[in-house]
Formats: C-alpha cells, sequence, structure tokens
C-alpha cells in the first residue's frame, strides 16, 4: 500500500494555498461578519480553475477529466489557506452536487448549456432537495412535477438551500410518480428567471455567514421536456450518486481548517505562559493537542480511502457516511479544542479562531446529519 502523495498533487497544494492567502483569506474576517457573498472571488476561483476540478476539458476544465484524488487535494488546501469554510461550502456544493450529477447524467445539450459557464464562474448552480418538512427524511418531499405536452409543471418549496439566492440555474428534484416512492423522484434543471421560479434572500445563520442560504418556491413552473436530467424516476439514484462524491470533497476544505487549526494550536500554546511555563507542558493542554493530531489522521485516512475509491469507480455508501459523521464531528471537537487552546483571546471575534467553531456546527446538519449518518451506517451494517 502506497501512501506517497504524487509529485502534481503537492505542486498543486502549494500554488493553491498561494492563492487563497492572498486572495481569499485577508477579507473573509469582514465578509464573515457582514455576512457577504463576493460573486467576484467566486469567478477569481474558477479563473484558478477550482469549479473546472468538476469538469472535463470539453466544459470548460484545463485539468483533463475529472480526478477525484487530485480534486480532494485542491479543496484540502482550500480549507488550509483560504479560512473560508462559507466559500469552500458553496464550491463544494456546485462542483459535486450539480456539476457533477450534469456530466454524469446529462445529455450533450445540458452538458454544453450548463457544464461550461459552471465552471468559468459566470454561472453559479444550486441544489435542489431539502424541503421544510422533508429534511432528514428528505425522500418523502412534496415538491411535484406534472407531465404535460409542453413540458413539467413543478410545485413546491425547497428550503435550506446553499446558494440558493444568487443561484443562475437550480438542480432540482421533485416527484412524478407518489405511488412508487423514492423511485418516483425526478430531477430538472431550472433556470433563474422562469415564470414561477422564486428565489427568496439570504438567511442569516450561525455560521458560514459568506455562503448565501435561501429558500426556493416553484409556483405552476413549467419546465422544458429537455431540462429534465436523466430519466424520469432517476433523482434518487442521481442524488445517492452525487452525495458520495459531495461528502468526500466537500469535506476536504474541514480536513485542510483542522490541520490549519493544529498547527496554530502548537504555536500558542509553546508561546503562551502561566506559572512561569508554556501551557503545552501542562498535561491537560498537551492532551488536547495530541487529541486534535489523532482526530486529524484518522479523518484524513478515512477521506482518502473514499477519494481512492471513487476514483476506482467503487460505491462508497457505508464508507462516505462514516467519513461525513466522523470529520464533521471532529471538525467541531478540534475547533472548540483550538478556541480553548488560545484562552480568552480565542472567544474574541478580533483573532477569528471563533469563526471556525461557529462554522463546524454546519458540518454535522448539512448533506446529512451526524445522527442520519449512524442510522445509515447501521442499516449498511444489517442492522
Amino acid at each position: 500500500m502506497d501512501f506517497s502523495i504524487p509529485t502534481e498533487y503537492n505542486q498543486l497544494r502549494e500554488e493553491i494555498i498561494e492563492f487563497a492567502k492572498t486572495q481569499i483569506a485577508p477579507t473573509v474576517g469582514e465578509r464573515d461578519a457582514r455576512g457577504e457573498f463576493s460573486r467576484d472571488l467566486w469567478e477569481a476561483c474558477a479563473d484558478f480553475g477550482i469549479q473546472g476540478l468538476a469538469s472535463t476539458s470539453e466544459y470548460g476544465s484545463a485539468q483533463g477529466e475529472v480526478d477525484i484524488l487530485r480534486a480532494l487535494f485542491a479543496m484540502e488546501a482550500l480549507g488550509y489557506a483560504s479560512e473560508d469554510a462559507g466559500l469552500m461550502l458553496g464550491l463544494n456544493a456546485q462542483m459535486w452536487t450539480v456539476q457533477m450529477p450534469i456530466l454524469d447524467f446529462g445529455t450533450e445539450a445540458q452538458k454544453e448549456k450548463f457544464l461550461t459557464p459552471s465552471a468559468s464562474g459566470k454561472w453559479i448552480g444550486a441544489h435542489g432537495l431539502t424541503e421544510p418538512d422533508s429534511g432528514s427524511d428528505v425522500y418523502q418531499m412534496t415538491a411535484t412535477a406534472t407531465r404535460t405536452e409542453d413540458g413539467y409543471v413543478l410545485n413546491g418549496v425547497k428550503h435550506l438551500i446553499t446558494l440558493a439566492p444568487v443561484a443562475d440555474y437550480v438542480l432540482v428534484f421533485a416527484m412524478t410518480n407518489a405511488k412508487v416512492g423514492k423511485w418516483g423522484i425526478s430531477a430538472f434543471l431550472v433556470e433563474k428567471g422562469t415564470a414561477g421560479f422564486e428565489q427568496l434572500p439570504n438567511q442569516a445563520k450561525m455560521g458560514l455567514r459568506t455562503v448565501p442560504i435561501g429558500r426556493l418556491e416553484f409556483t405552476d413552473c413549467l419546465i422544458p421536456h429537455e431540462n429534465l436530467l436523466g430519466k424520469e424516476g432517476a433523482g434518487f439514484a442521481i442524488c445517492n450518486h452525487s452525495l458520495e462524491f459531495d461528502r468526500c470533497c466537500m469535506l476536504a476544505g474541514n480536513l485542510g481548517a483542522m490541520e490549519r487549526q493544529l498547527e496554530q494550536s502548537i504555536k500558542i500554546v509553546k508561546e503562551r505562559k502561566q506559572f512561569g511555563l508554556a501551557i503545552g507542558k501542562f498535561q491537560s493542554v498537551s492532551n488536547r493537542i495530541a487529541e486534535m493530531k489523532l482526530r486529524l489522521e484518522t479523518c484524513r485516512l478515512l477521506l482518502y480511502k473514499v477519494a481512492w475509491m471513487k476514483q476506482d469507480g467503487q460505491k462508497a455508501l457505508l464508507e462516505s457516511a462514516m467519513v461525513k459523521l466522523h470529520l464533521g464531528e471532529s471538525f467541531v471537537a478540534s475547533s472548540l479544542d483550538a478556541v480553548r487552546n488560545h484562552g480568552g483571546r480565542g472567544y474574541l471575534a478580533e483573532y477569528q479562531t471563533e469563526r471556525d467553531l461557529r462554522d463546524s456546527v454546519g458540518g454535522i446538519l448539512y448533506a446529512g446529519t451526524s445522527d442520519i449518518q449512524r442510522n445509515i451506517i447501521a442499516q449498511l451494517l444489517g442492522l
């Protein structure tokens, strides 16, 4: 078993770290305080090639084919250096739950229309799955799409949708045949400005403030037949397929943030003194550092394994649920430890340590709560 990292991945990592430190990190505190999403930074990421990691050379990527391991290292580096978990969430949400489904299930016309502007940063795509009364039980959705001669008439509401207020198009899931349950769900590409489609304003939230999250409403919204993604009834399969990629690469940014937290914590506990000693000499503090390192490495192994499995074309339902659970919970724990290591300064917004803690809580909720991941793991183990 070879754990070495290809030279080109390490080179890409260093390039992304430099890009993120100079262009994203300097303004994240101000944007977080204002709850501001930066379209300019979104386009800067695209110019650098980030969104193109989930596309191919035919549709705007400079990297050729999709390489999940390369993308994972890229998103990990971005999370390490940008210090902007909100922007990371938005990028990953589009790349893995919008671009990848279009790439894998879309027609040639759909790929040409939606993927190229997505990779270039000109368009932003959102993933419309969650509803007010179907979050954890997401496939019991009430949004419907009724087939007519002219297309599908979509009715329903989606909420807690990342990028919803600023999206140029949405990949939305709706029931086309309620009699067969989740096998009656279909996926549609809905463009901004379509009659009957309304995007509500950004909602204020605890963390992840640099990415907008909001509500989508569809009222007798006519969607052309050619905007059906995949076959009718394929929505469940499309969603599950994309979530494996999503949980892999979305969490890579959190892994990078955990590495940054560990480095910063080691530095501060060596420098900060109490009772005449560096606080790192006290066992309660040094034990926290040890736990942070242990979490980082176990998360890394799980995450890299899932990425390798997806790169190899394998199913990773169990493994992706485990990494979502473990990394999500570990980021919260390490963020809290980082605040403790910094002491009172860690609680002050001025030092920006507390932002990671606020942002980390979202990771135990979005893309399937920690409780749901435990249920999935148990079910896949035959319980």
